[in-house]
């Protein structure tokens, strides 16, 4: 009888702890979602910032300079490639603002 009584009383405690392990997988789950959601919100800001400046396929002195401000912001938001090297080609440019990255870029943004 006291056995019974004593796999009885294991009862709560086991659907207990398997109630805690569902809430925590779903508390992951949304963590995981919202952090996804937020990476995707700033690689977009990102690729906007950027393709707003090289929309006319034009890169002035200052356009240079805000590009290359966005080079870190872009490679830590996850922007693709086909972004982030041109980008990265035109921030590290001198004087002469490649026109075949300008180009990629400027292609980049509009697919």
């Amino acid at each position: 009888m006291k056995r019974r009584l004593a796999a009885l009383s294991a009862v709560p405690l086991m659907l207990l702890l398997s109630a805690c392990g569902s809430v925590q997988e779903v508390a992951e789950t949304t963590a995981n979602d919202a952090a996804s959601k937020v990476a995707t919100a700033a690689s977009d800001e990102v690729r906007k910032q950027v393709c707003t400046v090289v929309e006319d396929g034009l890169v002035s002195v200052q356009d240079k300079a805000l590009l290359g401000g966005l080079v870190s912001a872009a490679d830590t938001a996850g922007v693709p490639a086909e972004i982030t090297t041109p980008l990265g080609q035109i921030a590290e440019a001198g004087d002469q603002v490649p026109a075949e990255s300008v180009a990629a870029l400027t292609e980049a943004c509009s697919a």
